[in-house]
């Protein structure tokens, strides 16, 4: 008899957040908009869970979902097997030592007035204590991320963007954590210094057995550290899919538009076929269109997808994909 596969470290069902719309005049809440919506997923232990769209789309309100500094009116997110979508802050806080969170803005992630070392050692667990053996936890950590320990005495304005990304890693690293959220953590910076920290988290990944879910606006920049890829588009997964297979096989135009604009040789062809999908602004959630929110800017949009949100249908291959006229799907 086969083992049964171990649960998931990280399972998101069906979340859904809200915001309330506020008129400009009076101030008072005119209704809500969906951020968010009925998005699904899970990270396995060691798994890196790559989530790409365009900006807008709803990514960061998800990250921030994810451990829980945001709150879902629907759904249900469970961490190492225990439900935390309602806990309170109190009881989240345990939970939170395990579940980290990287910040786009290496500049604002980071309290200007205090030094790296105390920053650091404010996230090290309550049994490290202080002192010596916290400094020297402190060093141990800069170390990973390719710091000096003696730059454990400096302010946050002495470091380049690069490096505040790695002290941001590193305060993470001391909670000791099982799942890492990144949230575009290297948007921000310059392209080969973006190179650089995407291969620093692959090291620290292997070495310590994290699970990440990678949030990014480019696909390139997640190819090669994710398992599975989402693309989101306004609020909504539109596919997943193994990281291999979304790239070689895109069936939402959505995707297939995405993968047009990453500037690989190897996708010269590709670009040729299908210029242009992605014409025109994404837009918001406050002015998404009925049906299918990508039929606007879809060459394949037909009748159906204006009246009709796609279910996002898992398929044989490993994939799921939310589309009324999915690439292939006529070769297949």
């Amino acid at each position: 008899m086969t083992p049964a596969a171990p649960p998931p470290l990280l399972s998101v069902e069906h979340v859904g957040v809200e915001f309330p719309v506020r008129s400009s005049v009076v101030g008072r809440s005119s209704g809500t908009v969906r951020a968010v919506d009925d998005v699904s997923f899970t990270v396995a232990d060691g798994e890196t869970v790559g989530i790409v769209g365009e900006s807008g789309c709803g990514k960061t309100t998800l990250s921030r979902c994810i451990v829980r500094l945001l709150k879902p009116q629907r759904g249900v997110i469970t961490f190492h097997g225990r439900d935390i979508t309602k806990l309170s802050d109190r009881a989240l806080r345990p939970i939170r030592r395990q579940m980290q969170m990287v910040f786009q803005n290496p500049y604002a992630s980071l309290n200007p007035h205090r030094r790296v070392g105390v920053i650091i050692a404010g996230a090290l667990p309550k049994r490290i204590g202080s002192g010596r053996e916290a400094d020297d936890r402190v060093a141990g950590l800069l170390e990973k991320v390719g710091l000096k320990p003696e730059m454990a005495d400096r302010f946050p304005a002495e470091f380049s963007g690069g490096q505040r990304q790695r002290i941001g890693i590193a305060r993470a690293l001391a909670a000791e954590p099982k799942l890492i959220v990144l949230d575009e953590p290297v948007s921000a910076l310059d392209v080969s210094v973006q190179a650089q920290v995407v291969n620093l988290l692959g090291e620290l990944q292997e070495e310590l057995g994290l699970a990440y879910v990678f949030v990014a606006h480019d696909l390139s920049v997640v190819r090669h550290v994710s398992d599975r890829i989402a693309v989101m588009y306004l609020g909504r997964f539109v596919e997943m899919a193994p990281a291999d297979l979304l790239y070689a096989d895109p069936r939402h135009w959505y995707t297939r538009g995405l993968l047009d604009a990453v500037p690989t040789p190897t996708l010269k062809a590709r670009r040729s076929s299908s210029r242009g999908i992605l014409k025109g602004e994404a837009g918001t959630v406050l002015d998404a269109p009925s049906g299918c929110a990508f039929r606007n800017r879809c060459p394949g949009a037909t009748e159906i997808c204006t009246t009709t949100v796609p279910p996002l249908v898992e398929e044989p291959d490993g994939r799921a994909v939310a589309c009324h006229h999915p690439l292939g799907a006529s070769a297949s």
